[in-house]
């Protein structure tokens, strides 16, 4: 089968890279349409405006606080038409990234995606999320190619809440875990091959990193404190995942994710904390090892990621209750089928279950 392989074309991280963005974005034409939301642009417009004040290439910005729909896509991709702006640049979170995304991407022009903070593996991706005008999930746009930049300002990231990059290291714990998975059922990534052996490397090291580095990071944010241990996490979140899970497939753990985001309980739990309870499901799914599961547990609990439902906001686990998330885990098409042993809607129950007693083990006896 074809191996195929998906990225960025360029990757930049570290301190200060913000006020470098005018100067890089002059690689990619002359005038930018620079897109933020209004706390961003609180935060830090004057440092963009300044990055830019040096720089062969001007900058126009549109401060937008509306959602990711495909009527804001459009419009906001005719204004660089109109106004002749090249690149489109996304300074913040998920949904301004993907905004810029889209509209580069309808714009025919290059985007410059910069992250504020390390709590999801999107930035690196060939994709953009659309909602309906009335808040609810459209579709998955898939994108031709990954952004021409994704420029991360490690110290922006770590001056962001600590819970929002350690959600990050719960969305990369999935990352292995998941590639290794699809691996063994020769899952088509989304260029309709299966992972090279880098990027099949590259979710493993994530892992690595992880586990060596993940608590030491934590505690290091928690003292202000810019370490290399925060640099190896912030890239483990942004690239190293970004690569892993785009090249090699989602799995179980994102399915998981899926079935528990239907729950209003759970809507205030952010997208990694999700996932990491998912990944524990999913190595109980494939019968991991107890040594792999007590290791994978240990960590989620060190650095503050769920392991217990309850942790997740739902205080009365029931049969029904249970029942309720398999059943929108397991729709058609699911990821959760990715799995190397059979997969239905008990299963996944009884996963969910055992996944839950598993972590009150962990918690209240280690």
């Amino acid at each position: 089968m074809t191996a195929a392989w998906i990225s960025p074309a360029t990757y930049i991280q570290g301190p200060g890279e913000l006020t470098r963005l005018g100067t890089r974005a002059a690689s990619y034409g002359k005038h930018a349409l620079l897109l933020c939301d209004s706390t961003i642009h609180e935060r830090y417009g004057t440092c963009i405006a300044g990055s830019f004040s040096a720089s062969a290439c001007t900058c126009r910005s549109e401060i937008t606080d509306e959602p990711c729909t495909q009527r804001t896509v459009q419009r906001l991709a005719d204004l660089s038409r109109t106004e002749g702006c090249c690149p489109i640049i996304g300074v913040g979170g998920g949904r301004i990234m993907d905004l810029a995304k889209a509209a580069a991407c309808e714009a025919g022009v290059p985007v410059i995606v910069c992250p504020t903070s390390a709590s999801t593996d999107a930035p690196c991706s060939a994709l953009s999320v659309l909602y309906t005008e009335q808040g609810a999930p459209d579709r998955y746009l898939y994108l031709p190619a990954g952004p021409d930049l994704v420029l991360v300002d490690s110290a922006v990231i770590a001056s962001s809440p600590v819970r929002l990059t350690v959600a990050g290291m719960g969305d990369a714990l999935s990352t292995w875990f998941e590639a290794r998975a699809c691996h063994a059922c020769r899952t088509a990534n989304h260029e309709g091959g299966v992972a090279t052996a880098a990027a099949f490397a590259l979710a493993h090291t994530c892992l690595d990193a992880l586990l060596s580095r993940g608590i030491q990071a934590k505690q290091d944010l928690e003292a202000g404190v810019l370490s290399e241990a925060v640099e190896q996490i912030i890239e483990a979140n942004i690239l190293l995942s970004g690569i892993g899970f785009e090249n090699c497939g989602l799995s179980a753990a994102h399915a998981i994710h899926d079935g528990l985001t239907h729950l209003p309980e759970c809507r205030t739990m952010y997208h990694g904390e999700k996932v990491a309870f998912g990944t524990l499901v999913q190595l109980i799914l494939e019968q991991a090892p107890d040594e792999e599961l007590a290791q994978i547990y240990r960590f989620c609990i060190s650095v503050g990621l769920p392991v217990t439902l309850g942790q997740l906001g739902l205080s009365a686990v029931t049969d029904a209750l249970l029942q309720q998330i398999a059943q929108a885990v397991c729709v058609e098409n699911s990821t959760v089928f990715r799995l190397p042993v059979p997969v239905s809607a008990e299963v996944v129950a009884d996963a969910l279950r055992a996944a839950d007693a598993l972590g009150k083990h962990f918690l209240y006896t280690d």
